[in-house]
């Protein structure tokens, strides 16, 4: 299969936002990433598990939450990476983008969210009910999303290591207040970051299984 790589700017409540697009041929839908509290579109596992998935024939768009004068700032002040609210809209902003522009706009949308990005993937598919029909959510802090949470309609997948005890609490009460389809799936021997051997795999699988069998569906 052929997977073409592309760099792109997105124009999103009222700032322009960096993105890598990755397109293999004729793809099944497209997969909208949201980085974690301190990371940015060049996340090593988001970069991993996105190449996966292009390789099972989903687009995918990795871009950057903060703009490079806000990651400066943010780098000092560490205060941006948790502004949930911020980093929600600009989530959703995304979700517009990629549904109005002619190279993307036919694709369904999926959101992957890592961390604190789980938390904005998630309010926008509360934002955007009609155009995200799927989200995985890798170690994710659902919890965050709040008063979103209810208004979720996406069939969502929650992947949590199985060591990471706290953050599969915080999964459960999160999933206690939605009232979509969704799933908490444990992944054994793995931490907050899947570091462990073969545990990023089983993200891989997963999160590819989910999205070939919700992108598709109209």
């Amino acid at each position: 299969m052929s997977i073409t790589e592309r760099h792109l700017e997105l124009e999103t409540c009222g700032v322009t936002l960096e993105g890598d697009l990755l397109r293999p041929d004729n793809p099944a839908g497209i997969v909208v990433f949201a980085h974690g509290s301190g990371s940015s579109r060049f996340s090593v596992r988001n970069r991993r598990v996105a190449r996966h998935l292009a390789e099972q024939g989903l687009a995918t768009l990795l871009f950057d939450l903060l703009t490079p004068d806000e990651s400066l700032i943010d780098e000092r002040t560490r205060a941006l990476r948790f502004d949930i609210p911020l980093i929600g809209s600009r989530m959703s902003g995304a979700v517009a983008w990629v549904a109005e522009v002619p190279e993307t706009r036919e694709w369904g949308i999926g959101l992957f969210g890592a961390s604190t990005g789980a938390a904005a993937a998630l309010i926008a598919a509360a934002d955007q009910p009609s155009l995200v029909r799927a989200v995985v959510s890798r170690g994710g802090r659902p919890d965050l999303a709040g008063e979103a949470l209810p208004q979720v309609k996406a069939p969502t997948l929650m992947l949590v290591g199985g060591w990471d005890t706290q953050v599969i609490e915080l999964n459960e009460q999160a999933m206690a207040r939605m009232t979509c389809s969704r799933e908490l799936l444990i992944v054994p021997g793995a931490t907050h970051l899947f570091e462990e051997p073969g545990t990023l795999e089983k993200v891989e699988a997963h999160a590819a299984r989910w999205f070939l069998d919700h992108l598709g569906r109209v």
